[in-house]
């Protein structure tokens, strides 16, 4: 298993996985355990590795041309878990920009790795109406 020094390294190599279409990779940020959590929008939660993989295998498949811009917007971060939200920009060919934020969760395991615990999109608001 692939140890990660701190929630950041974790949080990098899961926007590369996206970068380098790599699904091992991928996998290796997410924790090993049965609750573990993927909230995508649009799909019912997704609970465990095994459906984890199956629904990212999809996005990082070696043919799709989207990639994710990140703004980091804020951490929260005690000596065993952080929470890191962030505003995902998705750009894919002929498409308008789509953004949603994200909250990416991180557990530091007994053996001192970081890995993602859960993650969850949602929409961006739309701005407020021009006056």
């Amino acid at each position: 298993m692939t140890t990660y020094d701190d929630p950041q390294s974790a949080e990098d190599a899961y926007y590369d996985a996206f970068d380098e279409h790599d699904i091992e990779m991928m996998m290796s940020v997410w924790d090993d355990s049965d609750e573990t959590v993927c909230l995508l929008p649009m799909y019912p939660a997704i609970k465990g590795l095994a459906a984890i993989r199956q629904a990212f295998e999809l996005l990082l498949h070696p043919e799709s041309q989207f990639e994710i811009q990140v703004k980091h917007l804020h951490w929260i971060q005690t000596d065993t878990l952080a929470i890191h939200l962030v505003e995902e920009s998705v750009k894919t060919p002929g498409a308008p920009n789509q953004s949603v934020y994200a909250t990416n969760v991180y557990q530091k395991k007994a053996q001192g790795s970081w890995h993602m615990t859960m993650h969850q999109n949602s929409p961006v608001p739309m701005p407020p109406p021009a006056e």
